[in-house]
């Protein structure tokens, strides 16, 4: 079993940072737009707090979470966004707080949950290393919108090692969403870290190929560009499909973003 430690330490520090950067905002500036349409800063810390709120439930309170599940499917478009609505208008410190304080209850109920077990999801069941990618996927890409939203730039880390790799095993759930069969035939992935050393996935061997910069590959599978606009190479008619419609996050398909020169 893989051990959960390095990505709780991982989510802990991309959730630090993003903290900082919100922290000693004026509360005017929580309402400034960002990338996603509709949502202000305050909508991407809410949910961010919501989503761990919901990850906490389904660590220690199957029940809670199943009631959640259930409210998903009964409203599977707007969800997610009533979710973070539900908290976006409170005051910036009693948010700050809320996120705070789930964030931390989540990171010590999965570092204390037993090595084999699985958590219910949005989705199949998931490990504690797993739901914990999962977190820290989400915190990364919202960062990214916080940190467009004031003009700042988000330098990447080796933290989004772990992105990569959950972007990589999400393809056939990709095709699945999107009502395309599972493609047969394995693609290699080999992409260049922030540092630049290589990380390679899949089959040394594989026909179908993807490369290009890790950052980028994670830009796309958390849909924060447009393929358009990254440096990805795909060498196959699976591994070019995949890269149209790469999604790493639960849900239905995701509507991405624009290409740059289509905006505004």
């Amino acid at each position: 079993m893989a051990d959960p430690t390095p990505v709780l330490d991982d989510l802990r520090a991309e959730s630090d940072e993003l903290d900082r950067l919100v922290a000693e905002l004026e509360p005017e500036r929580w309402t400034l737009p960002t990338p996603a349409p509709g949502w202000t800063i305050a909508h991407q810390i809410a949910h961010l707090a919501w989503t761990d709120r919901s990850a906490l439930l389904a660590v220690t309170d199957e029940d809670g979470f199943r009631e959640l599940v259930e409210q998903a499917l009964a409203a599977p478009d707007t969800f997610v966004d009533r979710g973070a609505e539900e908290i976006a208008g409170l005051p910036p410190t009693d948010l700050l707080s809320r996120w705070r304080a789930d964030r931390a209850a989540l990171d010590e109920a999965l570092r204390k949950a037993p090595e084999a077990a699985r958590f219910p999801w949005y989705g199949p069941p998931m490990s504690a290393a797993s739901l914990a990618t999962a977190r820290l996927m989400e915190t990364w890409a919202h960062g990214l919108d916080v940190a467009d939203a004031l003009g700042v730039t988000h330098a990447p880390t080796d933290r989004i090692r772990h992105i990569a790799w959950l972007g990589v095993r999400t393809r056939d759930f990709a095709f699945g969403v999107h009502g395309l069969p599972a493609p047969a035939e394995p693609v290699r992935v080999e992409l260049t870290g922030p540092a630049g050393d290589l990380w390679g996935y899949g089959p040394e061997d594989a026909p179908q190929r993807v490369t290009g910069p890790a950052l980028d590959f994670c830009l796309l599978v958390t849909q924060r560009a447009h393929r358009a606009d990254i440096a990805l190479h795909a060498d196959g008619p699976d591994a070019d499909r995949w890269l149209d419609i790469a999604q790493a996050f639960a849900g239905p398909p995701g509507s991405g973003r624009p290409p740059k020169g289509d905006a505004g």
